[in-house]
Parts: structure tokens; sequence; C-alpha cells
């Protein structure tokens, strides 16, 4: 720096910017980059004329929600600051400008009219800021929201139905799909559900749900479908129609723990498995094990439908064994271990001794004093076609399928619950159905429920794929010991929870049981049904 620009104390002086006259109005003003003064620069330059004046909200009366684009409903009370940010969500052309402050301006609750005051900035010239504030004027509109107008239609104005079927004497596949379709929130577009003896149907008001809820079964479970699709009425003045439209799905006829003979394509393409194997999962594949070789294979549902087969017994047909001794062999893949077991058949006990030496693919699984479910191939009765293909062919007389603990009711000490879907139950199709049962339907539909639970406390796998939530009625607060000593309340938010044990109800020590680490809060008892409680009955709809 020139030692001429330093004053006598050696501080460079302070430069002041020229005074010039406004280019458009001729008022002095301090010089800047547009040569313009304030009141000319908003005269000329407008930051908000990409930003709409007015817009419109849409507003459910039903719930007191508002809609947030494409189809998230909110709720927000008046002057709130989740009502101004959905306001400032649905105006365009605030990304061009910075956002400075924002708030509401008064205006009458019935009037409709929800105003907004915006402060902006926004560079105009080169080093030159402009700051403007202006109002939007929002227009509430009414509107009903999808849960609105499912509660609000009628279940026979429906216009597409998906019917789910399988083949199968038990309820097991849909009590577990019914939780998947809870987890994943898939019903949450349907009108109403119907329970049947073989199925559920579900009905949508649009044709694009029901495509919907088709494509999310097809990725949970084997299955194939149908469409048909019936004309209801018809305007010959505006040349409409009106269709409704029914999807049937057919759920592949196997469950876990069914033992099938695979047809001899379908051995051949897998690799010469089995051919007499057990089904150990059901996702959109078939897992396939050969309990004498410990082979396994995945089936592809469409090779199924191509060679179909089905189950020489299903798990209904179980025998129960107690174990009396284990020898594990070498031979070990993954979970599975071969071993042989000397089992006697429980319903033998105080008849006779008769045992039996069977080998099995559940060696680390089974010890000496357990119990075992397995099927006695021997003595069962089926189709011989079931066979066909394989003459050579000779059938154990046993096979074990799974370990099972005795048989008690541990519903009392059972600290969780299920959430069900809200569904009817037609009289007319049950008392048809069952009217060869020896049980109640609701007795039978109760006992199925109850082997679903246990074969969830029994399988962590089966648990990965649904929500399990802790029972409030199971769990009472822990006061701390400072508590106690001053006798002061445990406040809701600090209570610890321990189990709620029914006196006088012994257990099985080795019985598995579901962690409470596994256990999800948020279960409302209030909120519908959400226990394993039968479904509501109703009358057939006209």
């Amino acid at each position: 720096m020139d030692s001429m620009d330093l004053d006598s104390s050696g501080v460079p002086p302070r430069r002041t910017l020229p005074t010039i006259l406004c280019c458009l109005c001729g008022v002095p003003i301090t010089a800047n980059p547009s040569n313009m003064c304030i009141n000319c620069i908003r005269g000329q330059v407008d930051i908000t004329e990409n930003i709409p004046k007015t817009s419109t909200i849409y507003y459910c009366k039903g719930c007191a929600r508002y809609l947030q684009p494409p189809k998230h409903w909110v709720a927000a009370e008046l002057e709130s600051k989740e009502l101004l940010a959905l306001c400032i969500k649905r105006l365009k052309g605030l990304n061009k400008v910075k956002l400075v402050d924002a708030g509401f301006r008064w205006t009458e609750p019935h009037s409709r009219r929800i105003q907004v005051r915006l402060l902006v900035q926004k560079e105009v010239f080169n080093n030159t800021i402009l700051q403007q504030e202006f109002f939007v004027e929002f227009i509430v509109e009414y509107q009903q929201c999808d849960m609105c107008k499912r509660d609000a239609a009628d279940i026979d104005e429906w216009q597409a139905v998906v019917q789910v079927r399988q083949k199968v004497v038990h309820k097991r596949t849909f009590l577990f799909l019914e939780q998947l379709i809870i987890k994943h929130g898939a019903h949450e577009d349907t009108v109403g559900i119907k329970a049947h003896p073989d199925g559920l149907d579900f009905y949508f008001l649009h044709r694009s749900h029901a495509m919907r809820f088709v494509s999310f079964l097809n990725h949970v479970v084997p299955i194939r479908t149908k469409q048909a699709d019936h004309l209801v009425s018809h305007d010959t003045n505006s040349n409409t129609y009106r269709y409704k439209y029914t999807f049937s799905v057919e759920i592949l006829p196997l469950c876990k723990d069914d033992v099938a003979c695979l047809p001899p394509k379908v051995h051949v393409l897998l690799g010469g498995i089995g051919p007499l194997v057990l089904i150990t999962k059901v996702s959109t594949s078939l897992s396939l094990i050969d309990p004498f070789t410990l082979q396994t294979a995945e089936l592809a549902a469409p090779v199924y439908w191509k060679y179909p087969f089905q189950a020489l017994m299903s798990f209904k047909q179980g025998t129960e064994f107690a174990v009396l001794d284990v020898e594990k062999s070498r031979e070990r893949k993954g979970k599975w271990c071969l071993a042989d077991v000397t089992v006697a058949r429980s319903i033998d006990y105080g008849k006779n001794d008769s045992q039996h030496y069977i080998s099995t693919h559940l060696g680390n699984f089974l010890n000496p004093g357990d119990l075992a479910l397995g099927y006695d191939l021997g003595n069962a009765v089926f189709n011989e076609s079931l066979l066909a293909g394989h003459k050579r062919l000779q059938l154990p007389d046993f096979l074990l399928f799974k370990k099972t603990y005795s048989k008690k009711n541990r519903s009392k000490r059972r600290m969780w619950r299920l959430k069900r879907l809200n569904m009817e139950l037609d009289d007319a199709v049950v008392e048809t159905a069952y009217r060869k049962s020896n049980l109640d339907p609701i007795a039978r539909m109760a006992a199925e429920q109850e082997e679903f639970l246990q074969d969830l406390e029994q399988d962590q796998d089966l648990r990965t794929n649904i929500n399990i939530y802790r029972d409030p009625t199971k769990f009472k607060p822990i006061p701390s010991q400072m508590d106690v000593d001053q006798g002061n309340p445990v406040p809701a938010a600090t209570q610890n929870r321990q189990v709620v044990a029914e006196d006088g109800d012994e257990d099985d020590e080795d019985y598995p049981e579901v962690p409470i680490e596994e256990l999800l809060e948020g279960l409302n008892i209030e909120d519908g049904p959400d226990d394993f409680s039968a479904p509501s009955r109703a009358q057939p709809s006209s």
C-alpha cells in the first residue's frame, strides 16, 4: 500500500460511496449496481411473479384431515405449524427465492379461507438483494378421504373382488397370510372382507386396487389367477359401461410339513431329489428336503402349476412319537442333521412295548425324552395315483417331520397377541361347509388359531415375517424402590413392566417362548379386532 493512502495515524481512510441520481426518478441515492432507488427497483422487478397468490387445499370433514398430495392425509389444527408447512409445500416457485419468514393472517374459521403471509428474498441485480412480503390465499375445498369413503360405502357397491382360495382342510396358510397382509397394509383399500370355509373374499371400490392386491399376493405366496368381468349396466346415450370384476386367486394346495411324492419330470428337473420329500417352507416357491439324504431344492410356482401334484399326507394326519434314543451322524447341511432315532408311538404306552427305528433329518432338534410328530406311512391310506411313475419306490413305515410338545392350554401364559382383519363370517356358507363336522365352526376356528399361535412360538423363522404385539393385559408396572419407600406413584413414561404369571399354571421348562425383545408396542385393544377371536357373523348380503 502506498504511504500516501495512509493518514497521520497510519490507518487507511474510510472510503464512502458517491451519491448519484436514480436513473428513473432522479432522486439522489447512494451508488449501487442497479443505479435505481428502492422504490424503482420494486416497481421494475417483482420477485414473487412466479409464485401463485391463490391456491386450493382439500379438507375431509369426516376425519378433520388435509390432503398432502398425492394421497397422504395429515391431521392439522388451524394456524398450526403442520398446516403452515402443508400450505407452503403446495406453492410452486418458492424454490427460486429464499423464504425468510412465514405466518398466518387471521380469517374467520367458517370462511373456508386460509391466508398465509410470506417474506422472501432474491438477488435481482449484481450484489442487489430485494426483500418482499406478500399474501397467499388458500381456498378450502371439501373432499372425502379414502378411509372415510370405505367407511361410508356399502359392500354391495364394490367394483372388484379378489377371491382367495386354497383346496386344503385347514386354515394354516390363511392365518399366516392374514398377518402378512396386516404387516404390509395390503388391506387398506378394501371396503369389506368376508370369510369362507375355503378362503377369503376381498372387496374393492376400484379395479386398480384389486390388481395391486393380487400383485402383493403373488409376491408372498405361490398362486395362479384368473380374471372375469360382468356387465352391470349400460348407458346407450353416453355409451358408458359399468362392469364388476372378479379375480380368482388359487394358492398352491401344499403347506409346510406336508409330505409329497414328486412326479417323475419334477424329480428329474430338480436334480434327482426324493422323490419322497418334505416341504419345509412355502413362500413364492416351495422349499423341499429329502429327509434321507438332506438334499434340498426350490420348486418355483410356474413349474408346479405345469406339473401339479398333491400331498400324500398333511400335518393334520401326524402321529405323536416319544423319542427314546438318538444317534447323530456326521452328515449335516445347515440346520439339518441326519440321525437314527428310536421312537415309540404315544398311543402304544401301556398297551405294548413296540419300538421303531427311524432315520430322520431332525438330529439337531431331537433328544431322548422329546416328543415328535411323524407320518405313519405304513398304515396310511392314500390314492395310488400319487405314486404314479415310481413303480420301485419303497415308502418308509414312519417319517418324522417336526419336534412337538405336550398338549396344554398355553393361552394363559402367552404375553403377546396378533392383530386381526375385520372380516365377516357368512352364516349360510359356514353352515353348509361345516354341516358334517363334529365341532362347532367357531370352536374349530379357535382350535386352528391356537395351533397357529403355538407354531409361532416354536418356529423363530416364521415369526420374523409378521408383527407380534405385547398383550397389555399381561404386563404390569414395577415401582422402583425409591417410589415404594416414599409412597409416590410411578409415572407412566418411566414404568418398567413385568409379566403377570397365572397361579397354578405349570408349563414345560423347555417349551419355547417368544422373547420380549421381539414384541412390539402399539396394540390398542379398543381399536378393533386385534386378538384371535372369531370373526363377526353377518347375514348374507342381498
